[in-house]
């Protein structure tokens, strides 16, 4: 074929790709064959959010146009004739027609949308599940929409703002800015809730946000409305409705790409919306920072789609039994009856279940009609009439399901275990489509205490026929001479054993401390500690709520990791009566035989989650939680006060335990400080000014690090084979520190492993080789017979110094460092 075509196999499909010349893009001069490059480079991260989703297209085969000559665009959402059959495909059954629409699963079918001029790909909420029916959604979106005269920095506020209301009921919000004007937030789902409980959740949460925030927000679509103030578009949410997709080009101008961004990225006064060519950029540094979304999420991976069979017979337990696959789960799950609905009884039972699934909830369910009616209260049962709870009703359960109590494996619907909370009967006052009233009567040492009387309450009108279930739960007073009813019953409690809080007043990142020597120390007044050879993470402790939250400096939740530092944090906080929350920072520490610090040992305990594992390494490798600030005390942020003032506050407030302690300080003797930590092995001391203030989330010169040897975090590209005793094993790692044009190369490190080593790192290496080098400026010498590795993952060397040339000098391997991403990593 001529220059600008050419025929192509793409996962072996041949594809004919044409015009590649063609300019798509005229204000910048990019190209067909630029616009399929990029698909092809951000095919896996794109595919993993588009994948089993219905994709509607807009294409615009004659290029975009300019700004102030838009070029033609149509939206094609059924499928052609032409279309190769290796396409996978579903249909959807509209009102009067039936639509074809493409699977975005594959790399090809992603090539072959750009061999259309497809730019912008558009996805519901929702995938299909393996036999081809609709599941329920498995994220919530936000679209932050400007209105004339505000901006992105306006969008990220509201984004702020929403994240704050998302956490409180359980989710954790992720942005993209949307390549467009404004901004995207999703949150993860679990598959519980369908489009209309999520749509009617996110119409209440732009609502509340208006109600606080008139000055900025807007949740109504008239246009007339919207100058000056941001659009929280709530009805993306609706399962006919479609979003752009992540990483998807945008047919503007310019070719902008809806980029998945991280919260403190939305914090920067120089936020912008990217090209294409910065987010190529961007994942050759850092890791999809929407990846959480996916993870986990897929019922099946893209390439097991098959055709769907006949639809079962519906009865009240139709959609329960789609959700749950009786072989792989020890749920009840009852087969569908003969007839074309259960029979039905007129039992008055109760349960209600602790759920600690993607997040920890209640599940509530009333005997009725032959079923259990359901709701999920993630907030819990209302302890007192004075608070009332968000209850979402979900599917109808067996009648079997009351008493359930099990581990539902990894990977199924609503995966993680269920423990009865409470169980009973009840007496019925009211039961009608928007309203339930109850008197419970469970059992006198369960959750309850004994009876409790309960309403639950449709929070507003459906839109046309269809059904809204964001319900809310009230505790009433008993009525008086009513049957069962107990004065002397205990109030209701939370469940004792939870590790998982209730968020914090504030949310923190770590101070950093900067790199420096004796000399950067000056006359000023300086503290000195000592600098613990382990893995930085924040606590946050409530002893009313009985719960401990362990995060690591990139925000990743370990508590599951240390369940031995649990019990002993409480212990340290609960011998001060007048402490009842605080968020404190420290290191978590391995010990090895002798007493040290051992870092290597530590690594054997990070990132593992299963309880018997958990067990086994904690006796392995016990750890201590050496803490050294308080940031938080009792709701109050103490982050503005001076150094000393915090640390006689974390004196007075914690009393070491077996592995919680407040190691001592060294205040203005640098010397006798550093020897002692020379005399116990430990990296060197932390010199803190006495008049500092906590910087959240910011290095600072306040606190400087100086260390015995020097180390650097690297991130790891690739590596070189070994030869001689390596033959066919590792020889050396290539290393990299990311900067803003890529990942500056800085050096081979084939010192310090361990047989063990070797193994473990070959294992995690050969899962991210890729063809091309990652490094932006790495010699041909050294990438001789290199094999390239994407670079994600982080690890530590010691060094003799930096080389004239920026190189390491002698490094030798020190470990994994799975607490910190590649963005974090600068120069020490």
């Amino acid at each position: 074929m001529n220059a600008s075509s050419q025929v192509v196999s793409v996962e072996g499909h041949r594809i004919s790709l044409t015009h590649l010349d063609k300019v798509l893009y005229p204000e910048t001069g990019t190209t067909k064959a630029d616009v399929l490059a990029y698909y092809a480079a951000i095919a896996d991260v794109l595919i993993g959010h588009a994948a089993n989703r219905p994709a509607t297209r807009k294409r615009w085969v004659h290029g975009v146009g300019t700004s102030e000559t838009p070029g033609p665009m149509f939206f094609q959402k059924n499928l052609e004739p032409s279309t190769p059959s290796w396409v996978k495909r579903r249909e959807i059954q509209h009102k009067d027609h039936v639509n074809t629409y493409p699977l975005v699963n594959d790399l090809a079918t992603l090539t072959w949308l750009g061999q259309m001029s497809a730019l912008e790909i558009h996805v519901p909420q929702w995938q299909f599940g393996r036999t081809g029916t609709q599941r329920n959604p498995d994220r919530l979106v936000l679209d932050l929409d400007p209105g004339e005269g505000v901006g992105l920095a306006e969008c990220a506020e509201v984004a702020r703002l929403a994240r704050a209301i998302l956490q409180d009921i359980g989710l954790e919000p992720m942005p993209v800015t949307s390549g467009s004007k404004g901004i995207h937030l999703y949150a993860a789902l679990n598959l519980s809730y369908t489009s209309d409980q999520v749509s009617a959740v996110a119409h209440e949460l732009a609502r509340a946000l208006e109600a606080d925030h008139r000055d900025l927000v807007v949740s109504d679509m008239k246009k007339t409305l919207r100058p000056g103030k941001v659009l929280v578009d709530w009805s993306q949410n609706n399962a006919a409705k479609t979003t752009i997709t992540p990483y998807s080009l945008r047919g503007r101008s310019h070719p902008m790409v809806a980029t998945p961004r991280t919260w403190k990225e939305l914090a920067s006064s120089d936020l912008e919306q990217l090209d294409y060519k910065q987010v190529l950029a961007r994942l050759k540094r850092r890791e999809d920072p929407l990846a959480l979304l996916t993870a986990g999420s897929f019922e099946h991976s893209p390439n097991e789609v098959d055709s769907a069979p006949a639809l079962v017979a519906p009865d009240r337990l139709t959609v329960y039994r789609e959700k749950r696959d009786a072989s792989k789960t020890p749920e009840p799950v009852p087969a569908a009856p003969a007839g074309a609905s259960a029979v039905v009884t007129a039992g008055q039972s109760f349960v209600i279940q602790e759920h600690h699934a993607r997040s920890l909830h209640w599940d509530f369910r009333l005997e009725h009609d032959g079923v259990l009616v359901s709701w999920a209260l993630p907030r819990g049962v209302p302890d007192s009439t004075a608070h009332n709870r968000l209850a979402v009703a979900v599917e109808d359960h067996p009648l079997e399901y009351g008493s359930f109590e099990g581990n539902i494996p990894i990977g199924e619907y609503g995966a993680g275990d269920v423990s009865i909370w409470d169980h009973g009967h009840y007496e019925l006052e009211k039961w009608r489509d928007d309203e339930v009233i109850v008197t419970l009567h469970g059992e006198p040492d369960a959750g309850l205490g004994g009876s409790a009387r309960f309403a639950l309450i449709r929070t507003s009108d459906g839109h046309g026929s269809k059904p809204v279930n964001n319900w809310l739960i009230h505790r009433m007073k008993p009525l008086t001479g009513a049957a069962g009813s107990r004065t002397n019953a205990r109030p209701h409690t939370r469940p004792a054993a939870s590790i998982a809080p209730a968020p914090p007043k504030h949310a923190y990142s770590p101070m950093l401390a900067a790199a420096g020597s004796e000399a950067d120390l000056g006359d000023d007044g300086w503290a000195f500690e000592m600098k613990w050879d382990g893995m930085r993470a924040l606590v946050y402790v409530s002893l009313a709520e009985q719960s401990v939250r362990l995060v690591t400096r990139n925000g990743h939740d370990v508590t599951a990791s240390y369940p031995d530092l649990v019990a002993d944090l409480l212990a340290a906080l609960a011998a001060n009566v007048e402490t009842d929350a605080a968020v404190l920072d420290g290191e978590i520490v391995a010990v090895d035989k002798r007493g040290r610090p051992d870092f290597g040992l530590l690594q054997t305990r990070m990132k593992l989650t299963d309880e018997r594992e958990v067990a086994a390494a904690s006796k392995r490798a016990p750890v201590q939680f050496m803490l050294f600030d308080l940031l938080e005390l009792n709701g109050r942020s103490l982050t503005g006060l001076t150094y000393s003032a915090r640390r006689g506050r974390l004196e007075a407030a914690v009393t070491a335990t077996g592995s919680t302690q407040v190691p001592p300080r060294f205040d203005g003797d640098f010397s006798e400080a550093f020897q002692t930590s020379r005399q116990l092995g430990l990296e060197g001391v932390m010199a803190k000014r006495f008049d500092g203030r906590y910087t959240v989330g910011r290095r600072s010169r306040d606190w400087v690090k100086i260390k015995h040897f020097r180390t650097q975090e690297v991130v790891v590209g690739g590596w070189r084979p070994g030869r001689g005793n390596r033959g066919g094993a590792i020889g050396s790692l290539l290393l990299g520190v990311p900067t803003d044009g890529g990942l500056r190369y800085v050096g081979r490190v084939g010192t310090g492993f361990g047989e063990r080593d070797l193994t473990d790192i070959r294992s995690r290496l050969t899962n991210l080789v890729r063809k091309t080098t990652p490094f932006s400026d790495i010699p041909p010498t050294d990438a001789q017979t290199a094999v390239w590795v994407r670079p994600t993952l982080v690890a530590e060397v010691e060094f003799v110094e930096w080389t004239a040339t920026g190189r390491l000098r002698q490094p030798s391997w020190r470990g994994w460092r799975p607490d910190k991403i590649p963005s974090d990593i600068a120069i020490e």
